[in-house]
This record gives C-alpha cells, structure tokens and sequence, in this order.
C-alpha cells in the first residue's frame, strides 16, 4: 500500500478528511508562494542581530510594535507576569530580558489584532478552508466564539456555551463505555487545568488521556522510572551552571529551546567541555551573540557553544555512550578514581553485570553503530573523565527511535559509573519541548497511572477512578480509525498534525460521532471532524483571566521541575472566550450533572483546585504558599537525593543489547523529521529556516552530497521519497527538492508535519509506543512526475 497526503473520493460514503488536496507546494503548509528557492549554508552566530531583525519583523507584521515591546518586560517573570507559551526552558532570575526569538514569535502570534469570527465562518464552507495551507488557517486571527458544525450547509455556525456543553454531555453519556472517549492535552494546559482534565475522565471513567509526552518523551519518563525511580531529570539550573562537562545529544538548541544558548556560551567562557551529538551540526552548536549581553551585541562579540561536535549516525548515540562507558572501564584498571566505587557500591545495582556487558562489546560494533571513529568516541570518553561534574542533556534525536528507553537508560549508565547524580553540577537533564507538557504529567494527564497516585485522588476527591490502562496518541488513532473511540476531546494543539501517518488520523478523527477542540486559533484538525464538531476558544497565557474571585493566574511547570505562577495581563481577544478551567468544569458538569464535584467553585478561584492538589500530589504541600514565591519552587525529587526508590532501593543499571541502526540496503536512508526554525511544533511561521540557510521552501529533504550524487542527483532536484514501514506498508510524498546539507552519510532530514505522512500505523517504538519520527526507513530517487 502506497500513501500519500490527499483528500481521497469518498468510497462507499466515508466522509471527506479536511486534509490538503494532493499536489506538492513549494512552501509546503507555510505561506502560499512562488518565490524562488535558495539554500546555502548559514556562517552567522546563532541569536544575536539576526534575532533581534527578525524580532523587528514580527513586531510590525503583527502591528504589535508597542504591546510587543512591553511583552519583552513580563514574559518569564513569574508573579508579576506570565510563562512563555513556547519551550519549557527554565527562567532565569539573573536575567531581566529572559527572551528569546521565538518566545516574541509565540505571544505576538496569539496577540494578533486578527479575528476570525462568525462572518469568517459565514462566509467560507470546510471544504473550501481545506484548500488552504496551514499558515493561512492559523494567520486569519484569534477565535472570538462557540461554534458547531453543520453538515447540512458545510460550515462552522454560532453555538452557545451552555448548548455546546449540552451537546458533550449528551453524546458522552450516550456512549456504551467511557472508554470510547479520548482526551488529548497539548503542552499549552495549565497544571490547574490538567489536574481538572484528569480529574474530569476518570470521575466519568476513564483513563484515555493521551498526550503530546506519547510523541517526545515518553522513552524519557520510562526510561528514568527504570533506572532511578524519577520520570524526570535530575539536573537544574545550578547544575548547568555548576557542571565541568555538559554533553548535548539530539538537541537545536538555537530553534528549539533558544534561551539554552545563554548556559552553552556561559559554560564554555568559564572553562566547561560542551560536546554537542547530532547528526546535524546545528547553528546553536556552533556560536553566539547572546541578546541580552548589550556589549557583546554593540560589538558584535560572539561566544562559542561547543568545544567538540559529533556527527552519530541516527540512533548511534547508544553506541557512542556505551563506547565511552567501554573507555572508563579501561581507565579504572589503572586508575582508582575512574569510577566512584563508594557511590556504586552504596546506591547502585548491577555493576558487575554492566561491565561483563561492555567489555563484550567489541570495537567494531560500536564504531559501525555510532558512526563515529574510535578515536571520536576515547576523545569524548576523554572529556568526561577529567570532569568532575558532568550533565548530561538530551531531546528528541535520542527518545524517537525504536531503542530510545534503551538508549536514555545507557546514558544513565554512563552517569552512575562516576557517582553524576544527586550532587551539584551533575545529572541527566531531557530538554522538554513545550512549555508545560510536564507539568502535564505531574498533575495526572497519564493513560497508565500509579495505583498510589489513584488512590490518593479517590481519597481526596472522593471519586472512583478506572483502574484499567487507557490509550496513548498511538491507540487512540488507531482506536479512532476502529470505531471504537468515538469522541474525541483535544485541549490545544493540533492533532491531525502533530500525530504520525497523517491520512489515518484524519480518517479516525472523521469516523467520530463528535470531535471537540479547545483552541485559540483555527487550524487543520477543525477541518478534519466527526459528525458532529465544536470548536472552543479560549484564553491564551497572555490573557486576562478573571473569575468570580477576581483575577487568576495559572502554573506551570518547566524541563527541571520548578513550578511558577503565571498572570495574564492583556484584555481578552473577545468577551465570550472562557478560561480552560471553565470549559473543562462546564463539560464536567454537563457530562455528569449530579457529580459531587464542586467544578463552579473551582473556576471561581484556582486557589481551591491548588487546595485539592496540594493534597493529592507529592511535593505540592502548601502549593498556594510555594507558587507565589518569586520564581515558585522546584518539585522535591527523592532521586536528587540519592534515594531510588526503585524495587532494589538503588539505582539500577540497564542491561540492553546494542541495537543495529543500520537499514538493509543500500539504497535505503533513515530520514528524521524535524521543525525549521521559523516553526514551533505544528504551527509555521514563514517558509524560512534561517539557521539552516532555507528559504521559501519546505518541501524538501536534506542529504549527504555522495548519497545524492549515488542517486544521480543535483542540487534542487525534485525527488519522490518512499518510506516502508514496520510492517511493510509504504507511504510516499512526490515533488519535493533534494538540498545538499552537512549529515551523515545514510542520514537524511526534512520538515514535519511535512513529512508525519510517511509515518506508518505501525511504525512506533515496542519499549516507549513513541512514534518512530527520527527514525524513517526511506528511498529517494528522482521524481516520477516532475512538476
């Protein structure tokens, strides 16, 4: 079976999926346009003037010069201000401009002047909005009101709060079992909101609470849980600061989690080893102007970010630390002090297993698997071990592959081996993407949760939560796709484009007897809807939000689980917007009517949800108290004090095989999706990618020069590119161009959502249920039907 993203005819009277009509655009779902193409490589610092230039542009496109500027001064400082919308990287309260490029781009998005309200709708059909690229859909402006799908006339019409809520209840109530219900939640949900969103499914119950963490970093959590009892990093702030060694695997740090940039170039002037691992030399791996250092960016002073890159092959990190834990086993022969004994002996278990494991590992394999020389891999084994202190990071280039528990738990391995976890300046440290996807977790957005963390909630709250594992994002699609998920509820986001395999989303989504989405601007999963569809718009973070009990601020959590209060200030894109605890208490209330649940009081005051949630979750005693402290608190974690609570009581040493990430054939790539930096997740901002040298195109796969010239290809050339799935399926996108880049050879990259469609069904990973989005089986070859 070949796939490709279209709207197919309806067959036997399936609806149509609201998706793209099939043909490659140049600029992908960016901006519609014809202008001309260009690639070369970017040789500027990362952040400094270009930053600021571009921040400049989006301040006048958005024709928010004034409120923009003033947003600079509020967002990061908690209390006072609100919580970036964007990444999850912690705020430092040594900063006063605590921004970065694509924090500006976030808030002025959502601040837009533009409306898209009931003439907008009145006036374009579904069908016609699916032609639209996706930009142009986010681009019309905020949502202003309730509105509900009517087949009869093929548009979105006005619906009142209490009918829309009416309308959920009606068809939650009417489903055989709870379990035919899903609720999604983005990384955008506040922990108040999330703890009532899993509140609300498991007092009706259920525990089908997917989210975006089952797509990013779910390997993270249980591979953390494993080894250290912890589904979160150990490291902060202090400790990057602290640190001798940081070593940055799988992360763009210029694009992704910008404001990282200012602790990479603060490391390396005071001394510290960086080691970035990425099978793309990424600009933020390179060097910087950091904005806010005002005499650096007079005089045009960069700072480097690395002091050693290394290109791994896709999926080679394992095989790269398992060699530098191969090179620490050889020192500790001769030297004592390689290793911390007294730290394994006392907290660790399976040592001795562990190094029978290494030692038997040859030099060859770990060379073939990595990528890398074996002079690469002692020089790296060199640097963490003249440190004392070392962090160790990573993100997505390690957690989606297959073997990504596998992987995360080895370089836990590699940590334990010299006692670099729970003492200052050490510790494993994922960079999380959005800015509260986990505080998401925390507060019990969890498709498998404890029975601990049940039984507390049943106690306080006075409910009887299922007890049953519900669906993550990969099984509720394919429970969508059944029939047997039959309402869908998504808080934030976009799911139809953040999922994998496109065109079975859309189809899961369409065969629902109701699709809800909570969102702040229209997108592509409108468009993609069930029988009956709601669209509700609410709040935004940089918004007013005033209750009964006057104004409210919401929380959030950050990458190294520190907790801050964030207050809106601007006044409402609309009056008829609700807050997300309000939707989610109106749908409580409408679904479940006689529930003992006081939902009104909670939307009248947050303090009484962070009351209740002081007494379910651990580490929130006293929540009110600890969160309106100047930059909140951090979440005490066991595991930072070197207590495992593991079934040992130690931390343990994961014993995997080394995986073969090397595809059959020759011909064959592992292609590895990605966002350009003018993206954020789904949501795309231009056509560009500056630090990459791309412009005005998205449609695009970035490959080695020899691998190119093998296939017979030419810079720019349009290539059709197949990808084989797990079970031996095969997804296509025809039309796109074949830029030249620095990666590996065998490696190969491209844009997503662009490319989620050669995702298969099948192709998630066995240890995490993650999709395999860095790990793509593909051929590329010259396009059939050039355009």
């Amino acid at each position: 079976m070949t796939m490709s993203e279209h709207r197919r005819p309806s067959e036997a009277g399936e609806p149509q999926t609201g998706l793209m009509p099939d043909g490659a655009r140049q600029g992908g779902y960016g901006p519609a346009t014809e202008k001309s193409w260009s690639s070369s490589p970017y040789r500027h610092p990362a952040a400094g003037w270009g930053a600021a230039m571009s921040v400049g542009k989006v301040l006048a496109r958005q024709r928010l010069p004034i409120v923009g500027t003033e947003s600079m001064f509020t967002m990061n400082h908690p209390v006072r201000g609100y919580d970036c919308p964007g990444c999850a990287w912690p705020d430092d309260p040594g900063v006063t401009l605590d921004i970065c490029e694509n924090g500006i781009k976030h808030v002025t998005w959502e601040m837009t002047r533009k409306r898209v309200d009931r003439e907008f709708f009145a006036a374009h059909s579904v069908t016609e909005l699916a032609e639209w690229t996706d930009f142009d859909l986010e681009d019309q402006g905020r949502l202003t009101e309730p509105m509900v799908y009517r087949a009869a006339t093929d548009r979105y019409v006005p619906i009142s709060w209490h009918d829309a809520f009416a309308l959920i209840g009606v068809e939650l109530r009417a489903l055989d079992n709870p379990d035919e219900a899903a609720f999604y939640t983005s990384g955008r949900l506040s922990n108040e909101a999330s703890f009532l969103y899993q509140l609300m499914a498991r007092e009706y119950g259920t525990n089908n609470l997917p989210d975006c963490s089952n797509m990013c970093h779910e390997a993270s959590g249980r591979a953390l849980t494993a080894s250290l009892a912890t589904g979160k990093g150990t490291a902060d702030l202090e400790d990057w600061d602290a640190c001798d060694a940081l070593f940055i695997l799988g992360v763009n740090a210029a694009s992704n989690a910008p404001r990282m940039l200012t602790s990479l170039a603060a490391a390396v002037d005071r001394g510290a080893q960086v080691v970035h691992v990425n099978p793309l030399v990424e600009a933020g791996a390179t060097r910087t102007i950091v904005p806010h250092e005002i005499v650096d960016m007079a005089r045009f002073k960069t700072t480097e970010t690395s002091t050693d890159n290394l290109q791994v092959r896709p999926g080679g990190d394992m095989a790269l630390i398992r060699g530098m834990a191969k090179v620490v086993f050889e020192a500790a022969e001769t030297d004592p002090t390689a290793i911390d004994h007294e730290f394994l002996a006392e907290h660790t278990d399976g040592l001795d297993d562990y190094r029978a494991l290494v030692q038997s590992t040859g030099w060859d394999e770990l060379v073939e698997q990595s990528g890398l020389s074996e002079s690469d891999i002692r020089r790296a084994a060199g640097t963490y071990l003249a440190s004392e202190r070392t962090v160790i990071s990573w993100c997505l280039g390690v957690s989606q592959h297959e073997h990504g528990v596998d992987a995360i738990r080895e370089i836990v391995n590699l940590l334990l081996l010299r006692g670099n976890i729970g003492r200052l300046g050490a510790g494993p440290s994922p960079v999380r993407g959005h800015s509260n996807v986990q505080g998401n977790r925390t507060c019990g957005i969890d498709h498998k949760p404890g029975e601990a963390f049940l039984a507390r909630l049943d106690e306080v709250c006075g409910i009887e939560s299922p007890r049953a594992r519900g669906l993550d994002t990969v099984h509720t699609v394919a429970g969508m796709h059944a029939g047997t998920v039959k309402v869908f509820v998504g808080m934030g986001g976009n799911f139809v484009r953040a999922a994998p395999d496109t065109v079975t989303t859309a189809e899961g989504l369409s065969r629902c007897n109701l699709t809800v989405h909570v969102s702040t601007k229209l997108n592509r999963s409108h468009l993609v809807h069930g029988d009956q569809a709601l669209i509700l718009p609410c709040l935004g973070r940089t918004e007013l939000d005033e209750q009964g009990g006057g104004v409210q601020g919401i929380s959030t959590e950050d990458a190294m689980s520190s907790v801050q209060l964030s207050v809106g200030q601007r006044r409402p894109a609309s009056p008829h917007l609700l807050s997300e605890p309000a939707i989610i208490a109106g749908i409580a209330r409408a679904t479940m009517p006689d529930s003992p649940t006081d939902w009104e009081g909670y939307v009248d005051h947050y303090d009484r949800i962070r009351d209740v949630m002081a007494r379910v979750l651990p580490g929130f005693e006293g929540f009110n108290e600890l969160v309106r402290r100047p930059y909140g608190f951090r979440i005490p974690q066991p595991a930072r004090e070197r207590d495992f609570r593991t079934p040992s009581g130690k931390a343990e040493f994961s014993l995997a095989g080394l995986p073969d990430v090397i595809p059959d054939g020759d011909d064959v790539l592992v292609l590895q999706t990605m966002r350009s930096h003018d993206q954020w997740n789904t949501t795309i901002y231009s056509n560009d990618d500056r630090y990459r040298g791309v412009k005005n195109i998205r449609e695009l796969i970035l490959m080695n020069a020899k691998d190119m010239r093998d296939r017979g290809l030419a810079e720019g050339d349009l290539v059709d590119i197949v990808a084989t799935s797990k079970d031996g399926s095969q997804r296509s996108v025809s039309g796109f161009r074949a830029l030249e880049y620095n990666v590996p050879r065998g490696a190969a990259a491209g844009y997503m959502p662009e490319l989620n469609v050669l995702i298969g069904a099948a192709d998630f990973s066995e240890q995490s249920d993650q999709p395999l989005m860095k790990s793509l089986r593909v051929t590329v070859t010259p396009s059939a039907s050039p355009r």
